[in-house]
């Protein structure tokens, strides 16, 4: 599915339009609309951990969110070799708005998230059931 990019991806502030695709019920992948080139690889944080944030008002207003919307929550993976080394971002977490077609990503402050940090090894985390 295309979205919108509303609130910038960090780096990539050039980037207005990205494909998301769902690899399976752990992993996915966004590419960018306006350069090939540009492509994450995106992990489901509940299926590694307990997870949770506030999202400020400005991106509700901004990613069109209300109580109804049906949102999903995904964090940017740096992949490795072997698989398990591969590090995760949960301080800057990717917020999809299935229903409107919008997304962005919001940056949250370490101090306010102490347990949530900016490159963490996938080997740390279980699979949830």
């Amino acid at each position: 599915m295309t979205y919108e990019v509303k609130t910038e991806i960090l780096g990539f502030e050039n980037i207005s339009s990205m494909e998301f695709t769902e690899v399976d019920d752990l992993f996915a992948t966004i590419k960018s609309n306006q350069n090939d080139s540009i492509s994450f690889t995106l992990v489901n944080p509940y299926m590694l951990r307990e997870y949770s944030f506030d999202l400020p008002s400005s991106a509700k207003v901004l990613l069109g969110i209300d109580a109804t919307s049906n949102v999903l929550v995904y964090n940017i993976m740096v992949v490795q070799n072997p698989l398990n080394e591969s590090r995760v971002n949960f301080l800057a977490p990717i917020i999809f708005n299935k229903d409107k077609g919008l997304m962005g990503q919001i940056a949250l402050r370490a101090t306010d998230y102490p347990d949530f940090g900016l490159a963490e090894q996938l080997k740390n985390f279980t699979l949830a059931a």
